[in-house]
């Protein structure tokens, strides 16, 4: 397998659980959540270059070059490690922007991953999870690569192995704003703490979702119509949602009944990301997890 001409994954992720417990005084919220991968995935390809050139040969429509966490996550590489060399990014999306599944965070990281075996730099997890952590509170789950339960800002991660059932996400047809959430004086900023065995016991509220729900009628009926078929439920602050079923044919059937102005597919979820299972196997190791 040649690395530089392999399609890399960066794959999505659900919050299974959320709650804002708190308000930090550099205005960061304090959070419970859960994370945990999909096999569905965008997909990048590097091809490494002697000058120290980085660009992106696949521009993403609306996102200028400067927005682009990929971009950004190879330059503060190459600025943290001191190489020399430089890259051309393809990325081909397949996640929503905007949903909630972390597609942009989850470029980035698949970026520091794969540069970081690609450049030599020679970076260990933790230190490329502290560089992550400078684009985005996202991003150092998908640098770790399991599924985890996590507070803070979502920087403390302690691995967690809940089931892998099969999932129909949902795409309403709007874009939520992350910012436009955290800052409403209607958030719930002082929901009860909970324990890990309180979320294994099925503790799986979100305290953002009804918020949302208010504010995006869109939101709104996406989980009205899932809650026909099973428990449905926001991812982040949204705006995909998405329902536990017992299989993949199930979920399917479902997905055939979505109303039109909404979009959906099915995956299964995985408590080993899909990037951390294809760099074990170029890597010659039995994946794991």
């Amino acid at each position: 397998m040649n690395a530089e001409e392999n399609l890399w994954l960066a794959p999505a992720k659900l919050n299974l659980m959320l709650r804002v417990v708190g308000r930090r005084k550099d205005g960061y919220h304090e959070l419970q959540t859960v994370f945990q991968f999909l096999e569905q995935s965008d997909r990048l390809r590097f091809r490494v270059s002697r000058s120290r050139a980085i660009r992106c040969v696949t521009p993403l429509p609306g996102v200028a070059e400067a927005d682009n966490l990929a971009i950004r996550a190879a330059r503060l590489l190459q600025q943290a490690s001191g190489v020399s060399r430089g890259v051309e990014l393809e990325v081909y999306k397949s996640l929503p922007m905007g949903g909630g599944l972390g597609g942009g965070s989850s470029n980035a990281a698949t970026t520091l991953l794969v540069l970081n075996h690609l450049w030599g730099c020679r970076l260990d997890t933790t230190q490329l999870a502290e560089l992550g952590r400078q684009l985005g509170a996202d991003v150092p789950i998908f640098i770790h690569g399991r599924a985890a339960w996590a507070e803070g800002i979502g920087e403390r991660l302690t691995p967690l192995a809940p089931p892998e059932p099969w999932y129909l996400v949902v795409r309403p047809p709007c874009h939520v704003s992350t910012a436009e959430i955290f800052s409403h004086p209607r958030l719930t900023r002082n929901a009860t703490p909970i324990k890990i065995r309180d979320f294994l016991a099925g503790e799986a509220d979100n305290t953002c979702e009804p918020l949302v729900r208010s504010c995006y009628p869109q939101v709104d009926r996406a989980l009205s119509w899932l809650d026909r078929h099973t428990r449905g439920r926001l991812t982040g602050t949204g705006s995909c949602v998405f329902g536990e079923f017992a299989n993949r044919e199930a979920a399917t059937a479902a997905l055939r009944e979505l109303p039109d102005e909404m979009e959906g597919f099915v995956s299964r979820g995985q408590n080993l990301s899909p990037l951390h299972r294809q760099l074990q196997q170029f890597d010659g190791v039995s994946p794991s997890g």
